[in-house]
């Protein structure tokens, strides 16, 4: 049986064509995935991600768990910010990546990927020998995320908060359409400006704040966008999406993460296997790509291959960038091919396709 967010009647009422997503029935699109696209780019899409997860750790041991269990530093956290990092094994491989909100002294929120919440409650909870409070309550928030150039303006109709000053990976606390104590961030998943609304559901209604949403961005040409855009939209920016371009398989020093592993901090689970790989040498990277042929589009599990036809790496994401207008994807290529405007060859459809290496992100914002 599928979960539904408590956004569901309203996906119906705009006959959006849902998906299992993460256990989840999803919205994947409602007038299609080009329009979403380029209506988050060009104006603003409103986006149901509530089937994210949503972990609060607390008390004095909290920064303990959380330093113990990821690779970034959340030391350098102070309230009222946020941090992207990642969670390994002892063998380096990627458990899931996350985001880790700093609500209080002593409390904290990681925003976990919706395939994930089990296995990652279950993996923190294992390592917290030293006693801190941890708790999933994923089943009372609700999670609305505003995305484009007109979110700003849109948001600002229904807030008393400053839209404009809540800062790349910063957050506050507000009303949002006359319900209170609503999580406002702005930690983006698209490449534009945005907002990512944490609904209590026990203390606010996330399907007025969806329908208030909407009618305030009639006159901005703000869509309901669904996973389909979502997709297309992260991936024109390089960011990496779990069970593609990161998994198990994966470590953070290949998966173009390194900016994010802090191997000076403390210890934490998959230290030594990340130093063994960066004191041994990389053996393959997870790189960018765009396609020179028209209407060729790369897809994850393709084979990617040199001049010769040697296999040298795979496709883990591919489409068609709806703002290039061109096959664009990511891969892990072999070190001695990772090279930018190197040219290499992907099989697409029993024919070789041409490919240039590029450094994501592939359109500049």
């Amino acid at each position: 049986m599928l979960k539904r967010t408590p956004l569901y009647n309203e996906h119906k009422k705009l006959d959006a064509r849902l998906i299992d997503f993460g256990g989840f029935e999803m919205p994947v699109q409602y007038k299609g995935i080009k329009q979403e696209h380029t209506a988050v780019r060009e104006q603003a899409g409103l986006f149901d991600v509530s089937h994210m997860g949503e972990f609060f750790v607390s008390g004095p041991k909290a920064l303990d768990l959380i330093q113990k269990v990821t690779i970034n530093d959340a030391s350098k956290l102070v309230p009222g910010k946020a941090q992207y990092t990642a969670m390994c094994y002892e063998d380096g491989g990627i458990v899931d990546d996350l985001l880790v909100y700093m609500m209080d002294k002593n409390e904290y929120m990681l925003v976990v990927n919706a395939s994930n919440i089990e296995k990652d409650f279950e993996w923190i909870s294992s390592h917290n020998d030293m006693g801190a409070t941890f708790e999933n309550r994923s089943d009372d928030y609700a999670l609305i995320a505003l995305q484009g150039p007109k979110s700003v303006e849109i948001l600002q109709k229904l807030t008393e908060v400053d839209a404009s000053a809540v800062q790349f990976y910063s957050f506050t606390t507000g009303t949002v359409a006359g319900e209170r104590e609503v999580i406002i961030s702005a930690t983006g998943y698209t490449g534009e400006k945005g907002f990512e609304l944490y609904i209590n559901t026990k203390k606010a209604d996330p399907v007025k704040i969806w329908t208030d949403i909407l009618k305030a961005g009639e006159q901005f040409g703000l869509e309901p966008a669904g996973l389909g855009a979502r997709d297309t939209l992260r991936l024109e920016m390089g960011y990496a999406l779990y069970g593609n371009d990161i998994t198990k398989d994966t470590n953070p020093l290949e998966a173009r993460m390194s900016w994010l592993t802090k191997l000076e901090k403390g210890e934490f689970i998959g230290k030594e296997a990340l130093i063994k790989q960066k004191e041994s040498g990389l053996n393959r990277k997870l790189m960018g790509f765009v396609v020179t042929e028209p209407r060729s589009v790369p897809r994850s599990g393709y084979e990617l291959t040199d001049e010769n036809g040697k296999n040298i790496g795979f496709v883990t994401s591919g489409t068609q960038s709806i703002t290039l207008d061109k096959g664009i994807g990511m891969g892990y290529i072999e070190m001695g091919r990772a090279s930018e405007n190197e040219k290499i060859t992907i099989n697409i459809r029993k024919k070789r396709v041409e490919a240039i290496i590029t450094r994501p992100p592939f359109i500049k914002k």
